[in-house]
């Protein structure tokens, strides 16, 4: 459940409070004959940045957010010190809070950190967890904030499902439940019949060591008023449980592989809050969406598969599977004539360990739309870095016996595995790894454990951005 954004209505008294403050505001106005003030005048000697005063039944939270040379960071610095105000919240057990703040952007952020703080996944436990936020009065209802977050929430629980309950076909019918939902937002699901007629090479190659069959969906929202005629499409990796198949991952690497089909929980999020929030673009979501096992008749290292295209790939290791299956996404999505490509995957170890859990990786050879997808990451506070694509990191990809091979060295293996995806797209290209971002073993700030689902938000913002400067140029 996620807690809902109401209009604060100004003669209600709220038993909970929350000001977000400017640290060069006197906001000693604020207190009253009731509350401590010798406190208040500890806190901020010890220059407190988040303090509480309790009585019987009330509780005043303040969030002080000083001044910074970049407002991009204090907003997302605002975004964190609501995590420590939901946790305050908690211990007092107040299920709703109401927000005081004298500047619109802050209170916005805090109310993004706020709610994105305040999810948990407790469907199989059979002892829930008693507290739940169910209300946030804010200055003004936003309902675009309100759906951009339930589809965060949404792809959080997503990635967060058991292999068990979430095979490739279950995927897809959480796909086709979703879009049935919200008028003009269209599916389709191809079986494994389907996708043979495609001849889709990479995602049959991966499916060959499991009893499950592959699928593949198409979300595509077009409405009347859109401000674009050829659609931006995105690929996002839906491999749901990742075993590295004949290359099996060791202990300790397995433990979190339902999260290998966070790309697709990204891309679908994204279509679903486009098309709540009813915004006038074209757009396009293709999940291709396998399990990676050992069994049955499973690829191998050395095999040599051919594409959905016809171009021919040497296999170096199995483990290498997101590759294979989004070459033919991609490939898929040249048949809209796309203005842009954008893959979204967990695809690389070396992006997670190069840039950790709080960035993840761009590339691609859409220079000023990455350009402009980074400045959506900063506003987010999902931040995206970009690393050099040049054609020398292809170079390791030549194969002796196929067209390709799709695994390079030990070196730059983010980079070089962005190089192989660009060979089954022509149109303008991004490639976006989130392997370090999109589960996390311990909770970061508005981050909870397990499923993150990062990378909605940025891209979100980077969508509102394409439709204004298209906008302002018609």
């Amino acid at each position: 459940m996620i807690a809902q954004i109401k209009i604060k209505e100004e003669e209600k008294i709220y038993k909970s409070k929350i000001y977000i403050i400017d640290t060069d505001i006197d906001f000693t106005a604020l207190l009253d004959n009731n509350d401590n003030y010798g406190l208040v005048q500890s806190e901020l000697k010890r220059k407190s940045t988040i303090f509480s005063l309790r009585s019987i039944d009330e509780v005043k939270i303040f969030v002080l957010i000083e001044k910074k040379d970049d407002e991009l960071i204090r907003l997302e610095f605002t975004r964190r010190k609501a995590a420590e105000a939901y946790a305050l919240l908690k211990s007092n057990n107040f299920d709703e809070v109401a927000l005081y703040c004298n500047n619109s952007e802050l209170e916005s952020a805090f109310l993004e950190g706020l709610i994105l703080s305040s999810y948990n996944f407790d469907k199989f436990k059979t002892e829930k967890e008693k507290y739940k936020l169910k209300s946030v009065y804010s200055s003004q209802s936003d309902a675009e904030l309100q759906n951009l977050l339930s589809a965060v929430f949404w792809a959080r629980d997503l990635v967060n499902e058991p292999p068990a309950h979430q095979t490739a076909m279950d995927l897809a019918k959480e796909f086709e439940n979703m879009s049935s939902k919200i008028d003009g937002l269209d599916s389709e699901v191809f079986n494994k019949v389907q996708i043979e007629s495609l001849r889709m090479g990479g995602l049959l190659s991966v499916n060959r060591g499991s009893v499950q069959g592959p699928t593949f969906t198409v979300l595509s929202w077009n409405p009347e008023n859109a401000v674009n005629e050829k659609p931006i499409v995105l690929v996002g990796k839906g491999v749901v449980y990742d075993t590295g198949g004949i290359n099996l991952k060791p202990t300790g690497y397995l433990e979190t592989m339902k999260s290998d089909m966070s790309g697709s929980a990204v891309v679908s999020a994204l279509i679903r809050a486009v098309a709540d929030n009813k915004l006038p673009i074209n757009i396009v979501a293709l999940i291709p969406a396998t399990d990676n096992r050992p069994g049955k008749d499973a690829y191998v290292p050395s095999d040599v598969i051919t594409m959905m295209g016809g171009k021919t790939v040497e296999v170096i290791n199995t483990d290498a599977e997101g590759r294979m299956i989004l070459a033919d996404g991609l490939t898929y999505s040249e048949k809209y004539d796309p203005e842009l490509v954008i893959s979204v995957a967990t695809l690389t170890g070396a992006a997670a360990r190069g840039f950790g859990t709080k960035v993840f990786v761009s590339m691609g050879n859409a220079k000023e739309e990455l350009q402009n997808l980074h400045q959506a990451s900063l506003v987010s506070g999902e931040r995206c870095w970009e690393v050099p694509f040049w054609e020398d990191f292809a170079e390791e990809l030549k194969s002796n016996i196929a067209d390709i091979k799709h695994l390079g060295g030990v070196n730059a293996g983010a980079i070089s595995a962005g190089k192989f995806l660009e060979n089954f797209v022509s149109s303008p290209y991004i490639h976006l790894d989130i392997a370090g971002v999109s589960f996390l073993e311990k909770p970061e700030e508005y981050r909870p454990v397990g499923g993150t689902g990062t990378g909605v938000r940025a891209l979100y913002v980077y969508i509102k951005n394409y439709i204004n400067e298209k906008q302002s140029a018609s």
